[in-house]
């Protein structure tokens, strides 16, 4: 963990410009047409979920949770998951990461996916998705499609395809 006076808490409204601008340093306008965008567009994040990182006043870090559908049940999509890198390897992204799984499996949740590099989230428990149990809705390589069983045995029960909640009525 970080020697740094980092405070995680719940994402605020008041973040929202903060994150942003974090988002738009490391990802750039490309991350629109992404599919875990796509997936979350339109569809406000889990604020019981999402935290933010601060060293002081200064936002230095995020993660954010936002409910889709796999396979027509609910389920998490996690991400982005962001650290300024100025404040990079000292452990504040791992930190957003066990928040936000504890916090999942606390509420109840029993699956969350992501996109990303899988030697990176293999440490909080994400594995590869079997190829073509679960569909996402864009381009996405098959071995950074990662999920995480919060309730053991439940990915065996879900297949299909991943949608947006803001298509569904249970949104």
């Amino acid at each position: 963990m970080t020697s740094l006076p980092l405070t995680i808490r719940h994402e605020l409204p008041v973040d929202a410009a903060a994150i942003e601008r974090l988002h738009e340093r490391a990802f750039g306008p490309g991350r629109f047409a992404r599919t875990a965008f796509r997936l979350r567009e339109g569809v406000p994040p889990d604020h019981a979920l999402s935290f933010a990182a601060h060293v002081g006043t200064f936002l230095v870090g995020s993660v954010k949770v936002t409910a889709v559908l796999a396979g027509g049940h609910k389920a998490l999509m996690l991400g982005p998951l962001t650290v300024d890198p100025a404040f990079e390897g000292r452990g504040i992204g791992a930190a957003l990461m066990n928040r936000s799984i504890e916090s999942a499996r606390e509420a109840g949740h029993d699956l969350i996916m992501l996109i990303g590099d899988a030697p990176y989230y293999a440490r909080f428990g994400f594995k590869v998705l079997p190829l073509g149990q679960l569909v996402l809705p864009g381009p996405a390589d098959p071995a950074r499609f990662l999920a995480l069983e919060l309730v053991e045995g439940v990915l065996k029960q879900r297949s299909g395809a991943v949608t947006s909640m803001r298509f569904s009525s249970d949104a």
